[in-house]
């Protein structure tokens, strides 16, 4: 048996547990997700009186009445209009013993808001509004799931798109540009998104609709040809249904065939996508361009978006950034920035896809250095971007060693991320220690790397010469003495030949640039 919910006169509720043998997916959570118009008032019909496949492996059949609950989302546009969809949806539900819950969302504000803090004019009332939808769907699925015992997972979430809503988005998506994805329109099934009405027309379900006596709400802003739907419904679809007058039904076929064949290309995708990986940072990918250009442009183009979505994640990427970026491995060099702050650049063979840095977040800082009285073993720190840091301290040679063969020692070790310095030679002291300045690589310094033998290199090139790409040169610690002053350490690549250990240092300098795990970065 399924898990009824006993409510009490004090509006508190009960729900009997079924037994730990029963199929989570025939007493999980519905969903109905109901605007008032006439396909959401058929959805909520239908499931209330009739069969559905919600896609739970049983094909049409009758969801138990106490699975089943209605969401209304008011997005408070409409002024009255929207009062009276709401009132409606609740009369409705409650007639057929539905419990209804309403969202009052400010999509307006929303949308503004998402204009403001992008800077991008994607975020229309439209696309904001279908996010708040979802996400409230989601997040009252949730709750529902952890009210019955159930998986989160097993929860069905039900729209009422409809063949015409399928064909109708076929030709948006086509008029906008788009590839497969875009072309293969609603999909029947997205996770716990289920759309049983999809074989239906709008015509059918308002017939259906007449033939019981139910009255249904419309919204006029559906007439509205300023907004691509209205467009394509109003003007499109009856020159379509003209040449065909089953265009809606043909297209459903298309998208399926699409649909299916999107899948299968997007698991291709993903594993080229993970054999072409070759470094991954918070806001960075790194992908082996040479590969890349060889392969399928079918394949190259699905492994560029989801380099673009994996570090932008909800970006809304068209055909002419993957394009751009496709090019970029074809040339073997150069950069693009596509809209909401991707940037792609191909150097040392590799195809790095980061978000674009702020200028004004360059690395400047003081970096103190307690000395040896203030404590033994007292570590100056500084954090970092990327959850690094740079440490230092003072510490003495011990008895008998020499202090060249000790910092070599060390820097084999860590393998260049830590480093013995001559502590006197950086402007440090044993009594009070001091302070170095740490910014990042300016135009026009000039260091003289350590084994180089006193020989001046420009810091550029020497970055260069440890392709470093040039996106990620800022976040490069460069040591110094003081601002303006001279170099140190460039930071995991070498130390300066000035402040190096000699046979008489006795006071060094062990800087270090670690990881958030407190390990020097490898």
């Amino acid at each position: 048996m399924p898990s009824v919910m006993r409510r009490y006169a004090d509006g508190s509720s009960h729900f009997d547990r079924p037994s730990a043998n029963v199929d989570d997916e025939t007493r999980s959570p519905v969903v109905l997700m109901v605007s008032g118009g006439a396909d959401s008032t058929a959805l909520l019909v239908l499931a209330a009186t009739s069969t559905l496949d919600i896609d739970d492996g049983r094909g049409n059949a009758h969801i138990a009445r106490e699975r089943l609950h209605v969401l209304h989302i008011n997005h408070q546009l409409r002024g009255l209009d929207a009062e009276e969809d709401e009132e409606f949806v609740r009369e409705l539900s409650s007639r057929y013993g539905i419990p209804c819950t309403v969202r009052r969302i400010d999509v307006a504000l929303l949308a503004r808001q998402a204009r403001e803090a992008s800077g991008s004019a994607d975020a229309n009332v439209e696309s904001v509004g279908r996010e708040a939808r979802y996400a409230a769907a989601a997040e009252l699925a949730n709750q529902l799931s952890e009210e019955f015992g159930t998986p989160r997972s097993a929860a069905r979430i039900l729209t009422a798109h409809t063949a015409d809503d399928r064909a109708e988005t076929f030709f948006m998506n086509a008029i906008r540009g788009t590839g497969p994805a875009g072309l293969s329109s609603i999909p029947r099934r997205r996770n716990r998104i289920v759309r049983p009405l999809l074989d239906r027309t709008h015509a059918e379900l308002c017939d259906l609709l007449r033939m019981r006596g139910i009255v249904w709400r419309e919204d006029a802003t559906n007439y509205d040809t300023r907004y691509l739907r209205a467009f394509v419904r109003h003007e499109v679809m009856p020159v379509a249904q003209r040449r065909n007058p089953h265009v809606s039904a043909s297209l459903a076929t298309t998208c399926d065939i699409l649909s299916d064949e999107d899948a299968y290309l997007t698991q291709v995708a993903a594993r080229a996508y993970r054999d072409l990986l070759r470094r991954q940072d918070e806001g960075m990918v790194a992908l082996d361009a040479n590969r890349m250009g060889a392969m399928e442009v079918a394949v190259a183009r699905r492994v560029a978006r989801m380099a673009m979505l994996a570090v932008r994640p909800g970006a809304r990427l068209e055909a002419r950034h993957v394009a751009a970026v496709l090019r970029l491995v074809a040339a073997g060099k150069g950069s693009v920035t596509t809209p909401m702050g991707v940037d792609a650049r191909v150097e040392y063979g590799l195809l790095f896809i980061r978000v674009a840095q702020d200028a004004d977040a360059a690395l400047s800082a003081w970096l103190e250095v307690p000395g040896i009285a203030s404590g033994v073993g007292e570590v100056g720190r500084l954090s970092l971007p990327g959850g690094r840091e740079l440490t230092a301290r003072l510490t003495e040679a011990p008895a008998g060693s020499r202090a060249p063969d000790l910092a070599i020692a060390h820097s084999r070790e860590w393998e260049g991320t830590s480093v013995l310095l001559d502590a006197p030679a950086c402007g440090l002291d044993a009594a009070r220690g001091g302070r170095l300045w740490v910014d990042c690589a300016a135009p026009g310094d000039v260091m003289c790397p350590l084994g180089m033998h006193g020989q001046s290199k420009k810091l550029s090139d020497l970055l260069n010469e440890a392709k470093v790409p040039a996106a990620d040169r800022s976040k490069v610690p460069v040591v110094r003495t003081e601002p303006r002053g001279a170099l140190v350490w460039v930071a995991g690549i070498r130390p300066d030949e000035r402040v190096r250990c000699l046979p008489s240092s006795k006071l060094l300098l062990e800087l270090s640039l670690t990881t958030d795990s407190g390990r020097p970065q490898a």
